[in-house]
């Protein structure tokens, strides 16, 4: 008689090999991997009938039995668990602590991919606004432009000049000229609800500088200039008249949000409190980092004079961008 191995597959088919060697016709293990009797025993056992061949399930079918997974590819592996996302607003005041503690200024920061849509902002709090300054000035030109575009017209020479004066050099004349040109507070408040700035307020009696208004809003106004679409209703030609006039900032007033990325678009703002001695700066803009664009803004005040707050405000504005992650 030949020799024979067996290596079941599953435990019914053990029961059946054990049942077998009751009768001294084989010696098996559960693993199937035992010699087989001696020859001499093998001849000396009463021959038994073999068993019929019971169909068993494959190793891998029982596997998906017990793992619930018949009707799916249960050879396919289970995807990996995605890794725990850090959220950005947390990522940011976690980047800002080394610089919040070190300093009494008050800070407002808002960052925005507007490619995929995520932000990441920092002291944005109801009720919380701070003062303009000539940020504000965007938001002037903004205004007029939607002011023309009701009256079906292009600006006229003068808007355009002072325009120009306004946002290149941070001209107040013309912003003052231009402040009238939209009607003063009203006109601005107006020009801000159809724009979707929920948190921003005209300064009264004729001072737009002292404009309240949050980081958040600021990227829903730079939203509306840098945006592809119009979400709002500046027009195409609007939006790419805003954009020129913000490329071309004075190179003295080429700090703030550019520290962390080349600009190309940025309006910075600038005053002194009489009541306080102390300074409120702002700047705003669209930056460039590693060849992906970000719209950016930072507002602060109760700075010890306007040097010491641009050095705070590129500082916070270099922490803004890394919150955001990868680019998806």
């Amino acid at each position: 008689m030949s020799r024979h191995r067996i290596a079941p597959q599953h435990p019914v088919a053990t029961l059946l090999v054990v049942g077998w060697v009751a009768t001294g016709s084989f010696l098996m293990t559960a693993a199937g991997d035992a010699p087989a009797v001696p020859r001499s025993e093998a001849l000396t056992a009463s021959p038994q009938p073999r068993p019929a061949a019971v169909p068993l399930p494959s190793p891998r079918t029982m596997g998906a039995l017990r793992s619930g997974e018949i009707g799916r590819d249960s050879g396919t592996r289970p995807e990996p668990e995605p890794e725990p996302t850090v959220d950005p607003d947390e990522a940011l005041a976690a980047r800002l602590a080394p610089v919040v503690k070190s300093t009494s200024v008050s800070l407002s920061v808002a960052v925005l991919d507007p490619e995929d849509g995520r932000t990441a902002s920092y002291g944005v709090r109801a009720g919380t606004t701070y003062d303009t300054a000539s940020i504000v000035k965007v938001d002037i030109l903004v205004a007029l432009l939607l002011h023309a575009q009701d009256e079906g017209r292009r600006l006229t020479a003068g808007e355009r000049a002072y325009a120009t004066s306004m946002i290149r050099v941070s001209d107040n004349a013309s912003a003052d000229a231009l402040w009238s040109a939209i009607g003063g507070a009203p006109g601005l408040d107006a020009a801000n609800r159809r724009l979707g700035l929920t948190s921003t307020t005209a300064g009264g009696d004729g001072l737009w500088g002292l404009t309240q208004t949050t980081a958040s809003d600021q990227l829903v106004l730079l939203s509306a200039v840098f945006g592809d679409d119009s979400a709002s209703d500046l027009s195409a030609a609007s939006r790419a008249y805003v954009r020129e006039l913000m490329a071309g900032i004075a190179a003295d007033q080429d700090w703030g949000v550019s520290a962390a990325g080349p600009a190309t678009g940025l309006k910075n703002g600038w005053l002194p409190r009489t009541a306080t001695g102390l300074w409120d700066i702002n700047s705003i803009g669209r930056i460039t980092v590693d060849g992906h664009a970000y719209l950016l803004a930072v507002l602060s005040r109760g700075s010890v004079s306007k040097e010491a707050g641009i050095a705070l405000v590129e500082k916070v504005a270099g922490t803004a961008v890394p919150a955001l992650g990868e680019p998806a």
